[in-house]
């Protein structure tokens, strides 16, 4: 079984010499071995040919490459190229060997991780409940009875059991979503686009995503930052442009009463109602929402047009290979062939309203909770009535990518009958490093384990808000501190605090006469050695920075501070004519203390 600590610290600990690496993949194929035929494998990596490329990858960090997943195994979905080893796509007579790695598999491996197998699937990824499959059907990590949730199904399971630290799946319609909330884990459903699909056999290629299982949201984005990338050679890949959300308090949307649907599920309704009481705990926001328009876009992607695009990825294959396909999936695919192009263009019109209703609702709100799935049905029910129950599952996944949302899932408690549940977190595009900051935290919050063993998650794995790529790092001093009069023309602009620091030692400081509110000005004394003066830094979207700077009255103005670590930042500055009529106040270190001295 996989050590219970973070990548990074199994990584670190390869590095290191702590953990022989080669004992790390030895006793994965010996935890796979042990549980025999459980439904998650379709094709192993012979474990000499791992171990040779462990070699060359600890050659490479022995010649000083920095490789943050050294010596990790990971799983891959059956859908998705790994050299060296046949794609599937859960059917054997589709199966060709790729000519080489998929874009993000690369990426892994150049990042020092060892693909170990490909893992079972619903057949062509359609299906949310891993049954639809010739090979034996995998069930949850918690009862042998239940669905593992598909259609990433065996990465789900690989991960929840401790046989890899973490695998890739796919996510058209909440294939990276379902699986981890039936099996206690992370699912991480990226902004479209964001990770190339290249070398992925396609779904719907136009709203596929390549999704991250881990077991717990520092990994799983982890993997997510060193998989993405542009790949020229994708039609369909984006460059991130980070949208930066609200992290400390933010305003979550949450399904009304009257638009929620369980289905008939009184324990995950329980539940979800527990996760809603805990975001007012953690401080955030909760509004309600009309989930209706939502669950009504869902629709469009297998009960209208959009289906069609399965036809086009896969279905001359199913014409022409009947008996080799999955009965289900073969008649959703076939189906497909009854829409017109007059339908898709009617679909498209739907969609682009209800794309352009969602930007509107991003407005007023920063993320959604949803239930990941609102049932945890049986496996025999599920082969019962594969069709509704499948339709049943995707409640809350299937307008995901349809409206270009990222989505993250993470446990959220057990049923009362042992199956877990989870809730999912769901935010506009390019939204993927806000969305896990938050779901740490919801994560922790709600039910801080993991797993199949429920393992406890390390406090030092949290993750911590970070600087949207593109944003504008200011330093201020006074009366736009947090808690301080001015606080707000940042929180205003969406402003996100980072770090408390001090400034170089060549900084004197002075309450300014004649200011309201009161308003300190910072100087730089080149002759001057003090011990630095106490700062915020805080990061602002471009747009915001421009429109903050332009409202700073004089005599203050922006500039660069010099930082105690000796960095460069913008940050307040005054002129030397506001210091007339002054009072230094140096000795305090920082408006704070002074504050608080002048009401003693």
């Amino acid at each position: 079984m996989m050590p219970p600590i973070s990548i990074t610290a199994l990584a670190a600990s390869h590095r290191s010499g702590e953990v022989a690496p080669e004992d790390t993949l030895r006793e994965a194929y010996e935890a796979i071995d042990a549980r025999g035929d459980d439904g998650v494998w379709i094709a192993l990596t012979p474990l000499d040919e791992a171990l040779a490329q462990l070699k060359v990858h600890l050659a490479r960090a022995e010649a000083g490459e920095d490789l943050p997943l050294l010596g990790v195994p990971f799983a891959v979905k059956d859908n998705i190229d790994v050299s060296g080893l046949p794609t599937t796509a859960g059917c054997p007579a589709y199966s060709y060997e790729p000519e080489g790695d998929a874009f993000c598999v690369a990426r892994l491996k150049q990042a020092g991780a060892i693909p170990i197998g490909k893992t079972n699937m619903d057949q062509f990824a359609t299906g949310l409940s891993g049954t639809r499959t010739p090979h034996t059907i995998p069930h949850s990590v918690f009862s042998e009875e239940h669905i593992s949730g598909g259609s990433s199904s065996g990465s789900a399971v690989a991960v929840a059991a401790g046989l890899v630290a973490f695998s890739l799946g796919t996510d058209t319609a909440g294939s990276g979503r379902v699986p981890a909330a039936m099996n206690n884990i992370v699912g991480v459903k990226p902004s479209r686009g964001l990770i190339s699909g290249s070398g992925a056999v396609p779904a719907c290629q136009s709203i596929d995503c390549i999704s991250v299982f881990a077991r717990d949201m520092s990994d799983a984005d982890l993997v997510r930052r060193i998989a993405q990338g542009y790949d020229a050679g994708d039609p369909f890949s984006r460059r991130m442009q980070e949208t930066g959300l609200e992290v400390e308090r933010p305003v979550i949307g949450v399904p009304s009463e009257e638009s929620r649907l369980f289905h008939g599920d009184d324990e995950a309704a329980a539940l979800y109602e527990k996760a809603v009481d805990a975001l007012t705990g953690l401080g955030w926001k909760v509004v309600e929402i009309d989930y209706t328009p939502l669950g009504d876009i869902a629709q469009l992607l297998y009960g209208g047009p959009f289906v069609a695009e399965r036809y086009a990825a896969v279905g001359a294959f199913c014409d022409d290979h009947e008996d080799d396909v999955h009965p289900v999936v073969g008649k959703i695919i076939r189906d497909a062939k009854s829409w017109s192009a007059a339908d898709l263009f009617d679909g498209l019109e739907t969609l682009s309203a209800a794309r352009r209703e969602m930007a509107e609702r991003w407005e007023k709100m920063d993320a959604i909770l949803l239930p990941t799935a609102p049932i945890a049905p049986t496996i025999v029910d599920l082969l019962d009535d594969p069709v509704a129950l499948t339709a049943k599952l995707g409640t809350y996944t299937n307008f995901v990518n349809l409206l270009d949302c990222a989505a993250v899932s993470v446990p959220a408690g057990f049923r009362p009958s042992g199956m877990p549940f989870g809730v999912t977190l769901v935010g506009p595009a390019f939204s993927d490093s806000d969305l896990a900051y938050l779901g740490d935290r919801l994560h922790r919050a709600l039910l801080p384990e993991t797993g199949a063993d429920r393992m406890t998650l390390p406090p030092e794995t949290a993750l911590a808000p970070k600087k949207p790529e593109g944003w504008m790092e200011i330093a201020v001093v006074g009366a736009h501190l947090r808690g301080q009069p001015l606080n707000h023309q940042l929180t205003d602009l969406k402003g996100r605090f980072l770090r408390q620091t001090k400034t170089g030692p060549n900084y004197r400081f002075y309450a300014l006469a004649n200011t309201k509110p009161p308003k300190p000005g910072l100087a730089r004394d080149t002759a001057f050695e003090g011990e630095g003066i106490e700062v915020e830094i805080w990061a602002v979207p471009p747009d915001g920075f421009a429109n903050f700077t332009f409202a700073i009255p004089a005599p203050l103005g922006i500039g660069k501070v010099a930082l105690s670590d000796g960095t460069d930042v913008s940050g307040f500055i005054c002129e030397p004519s506001g210091l007339d009529g002054a009072r230094e106040i140096t000795e305090y270190g920082g408006w704070r203390n002074y504050l608080k001295a002048s009401d003693a």
